[in-house]
């Protein structure tokens, strides 16, 4: 059974291809190679998700995610996480005002479209948790009060796989939040020498507005009216109840899982012009959506089964719908 094109899932992304390709114009300007990770910050920024990025230093994770919301036309915040930092310093918090004698709210940097938290693990589980709430609701508590948060708004967090010393293991139910956890390796040869000749003229770095708020929150609208066949949806399904039941595996992906898989795979059908999910658009994401959630059994781990070889065995035993 093939996906049937009516008048559900045969749109026009005409206007909607030609905003991608102005922003990624942009991006080439100051980002050597990393296409693939742009786009996948497209996707979750569509989709509504976050992001987790692991790689050394030095790897451009800032660089990317700054040149991204400057194209984008969103605004940018960075928090460098540290182990004395406080979640006031994050969210923000009331402070009185004696001209006026009343308590006003002093709001963090958390209040704005693109948040990155650089080394995340770096603060205790407590700070990492104030995020919580901002990522899963889109909304942040001050003294009892909530408080929207702007639209769109995603959190890209980093984190360094190699220096470990005074920092935190994420939580499940943090790393859980995020729709992709990306791992970043250094620059292929050819690169390399490209980014030093790009950094060696004086223009290097200039990324200029190629779309505003307006315009990015339409796109993510038209994300939502992707059609998605049932038949995909119980391919979801199916992939996701496998890994609970894997031999494996102690703690399969969760409904969160389900629903990050649902929605990126609308946003990348949208970045590829269709107005319809394919399974193979389920297969590309799911190492992505699942490679973090998923945890080895302790005697599998030691013996060097890596989560993404469960994403394998997964993608390779579950039916495909089509």
């Amino acid at each position: 059974m093939a996906i049937e094109i009516n008048e559900k899932t045969s749109m026009d992304f005409t206007g909607f291809n030609l905003m991608v390709s102005s922003v990624m114009g942009q991006m080439r300007r100051a980002i050597i190679g990393k296409e693939s990770l742009i786009m996948d910050i497209f996707t979750a920024l569509l989709a509504e998700g976050n992001i987790l990025l692991e790689g050394v230093p030095g790897v451009a994770k800032t660089t990317v995610a700054k040149a991204f919301a400057t194209a984008m036309g969103l605004d940018f915040k960075r928090i460098q996480f540290v182990p004395d930092i406080l979640p006031s310093d994050i969210t923000g918090s009331s402070i009185f005002d004696q001209k006026s004698g009343e308590f006003r709210v002093r709001r963090g940097p958390i209040f704005t479209n693109i948040l990155l938290v650089d080394e995340i693990n770096r603060a205790s589980p407590k700070i990492q948790s104030a995020l919580l709430e901002a990522m899963e609701e889109k909304q942040v508590s001050i003294d009892g009060v909530s408080y929207p948060l702007q639209e769109p708004f995603m959190v890209i967090a980093t984190q360094n796989p190699i220096d470990i010393t005074g920092t935190f293991t994420l939580p499940e139910a943090q790393v859980d939040r995020f729709m992709f956890k990306i791992n970043l390796e250094y620059p292929r040869e050819d690169e390399e020498l490209t980014i030093l000749k790009i950094k060696n003229l004086e223009s290097a770095d200039i990324v200029e507005k190629a779309l505003d708020k307006e315009k990015v929150k339409a796109m993510i609208d038209m994300v939502k009216s992707v059609y998605v066949d049932v038949k995909v949806m119980e391919y979801i399904k199916d992939l996701v109840l496998a890994s609970r039941k894997h031999e494996k595996l102690l703690l399969g992906g969760s409904p969160r899982a389900s629903i990050s898989l649902l929605k990126a795979s609308k946003a990348v059908a949208a970045l590829n012009g269709r107005g319809y999910v394919t399974p193979d658009d389920i297969k590309q994401l799911a190492p992505k959506v699942f490679n973090h959630r998923l945890i080895l059994k302790p005697e599998y781990e030691q013996e060097g089964v890596r989560p993404q070889d469960i994403v394998e065995d997964l993608l390779s035993t579950v039916k495909v719908p089509y």
